[in-house]
């Protein structure tokens, strides 16, 4: 039997169980491989009933998950007992969704599951319970440091079919973005990614194409001088290792239609910059992806959404998509 992947409960009092449920419910439409929670299997069942979700929830170890998928959401429990409220995170719950994810990693690990999918986080929320990373990606390249006892860069891409890019710096200041962004960091970033992508994504020769830092990419120092002096030399040494890497290009002509057709992923050096234009083309259907790692792991392109949590009309199609990403990635 198939291996289930492994959906993290987030926080449980934004929309996360709601998706979850609403993803379930679409399985068959959908085709979505088999999968399980790692929750409070009682708290499903309660956003189940309150939203008139019609799913049954059914506790089962990861072990079960796959035979159980076909009648009932199966919930593997984190034997804690969930206390926030729709819109209303508790601190308390801040442990349990730590040791969901820390759960989930443990299990593709040992064999239980075939790949990682996570709900989203509230970082304050986490970080009041004593929380160090700045996120997701860069918790599980710890927890990968743990098991395998080597280190791992964690990279982040945010895949839709239009478009994948990936940032090189990540949760920074903006003002810190030109101080951290190094040939050295370029260059690690775009062969990750190129591996990658050649090795999950099936794209024998991955292209990759780095944005600028500045207006116009410096208009050749003009404007700046991180293009000629750190972008483009990254850019020559990814080639000079066998990888087509192209740019720097400025930024706002890289994301038109055409534009897009010559490279498979674009790479930016801030955050913003790689974000805005797949969240402006694909808002509901982004994935978030982490490379780099030795396990998959996918997660919808969306927070925990507390504004709307509870009110039923939360849209599952980023965490369908994360599901369906995480299934066809390790096929």
């Amino acid at each position: 039997m198939t291996l289930p992947l492994a959906l993290t409960q987030g926080d449980p009092s934004g929309v996360g169980p709601e998706l979850a449920l609403k993803a379930y419910a679409a399985r068959d439409a959908a085709g979505l491989p088999p999968f399980f929670v790692i929750a409070d299997p009682a708290h499903l069942a309660r956003v189940a009933q309150a939203l008139s979700i019609d799913v049954r929830v059914e506790e089962a170890t990861p072990a079960h998950a796959a035979g159980v998928f076909e009648r009932a959401l199966p919930v593997a429990s984190h034997g804690h007992e969930t206390r926030g409220l729709f819109g209303r995170p508790d601190p308390g719950d801040a442990k349990t969704t730590i040791a969901s994810i820390e759960s989930a990693v443990q299990l593709v690990v040992s064999g239980g599951a075939r790949a990682i999918v996570t709900s989203p986080i509230a970082k304050s929320v986490l970080y009041a319970a004593g929380f160090p990373h700045p996120g997701h990606t860069e918790f599980l390249g710890e927890l990968a440091r743990r098991h395998f006892g080597a280190e791992f860069r964690a990279v982040m891409m945010l895949w839709s079919r239009e478009l994948a890019v990936v940032p090189i710096t990540i949760h920074i200041p903006l003002a810190e973005a030109p101080k951290r962004l190094t040939k050295a960091l370029i260059v690690e970033t775009g062969a990750i990614a190129a591996k990658d992508i050649r090795e999950r994504f099936g794209i024998a020769a991955p292209r990759l194409a780095f944005s600028g830092l500045n207006p116009h990419a410096g208009e050749n120092g003009a404007l700046g001088r991180e293009e000629i002096d750190v972008i483009a030399p990254a850019v020559e040494e990814l080639r000079a290792k066998g990888i087509d890497a192209r740019g720097p290009f400025p930024a706002d002509t890289m994301f038109h239609a055409a534009a897009r057709k010559n490279y498979d992923v674009a790479l930016c050096p801030t955050h913003d910059q790689a974000l805005i234009p797949i969240k402006t083309l694909a808002f509901d259907r982004g994935v978030n992806v982490t490379l780099g790692l030795p396990f998959v792991r996918t997660s919808p392109d969306h927070g925990t959404a507390f504004d709307i949590a509870g009110k039923g009309v939360a849209d599952a199609t980023s965490l369908i998509e994360a599901i369906r990403l995480a299934g066809r990635m390790t096929a």
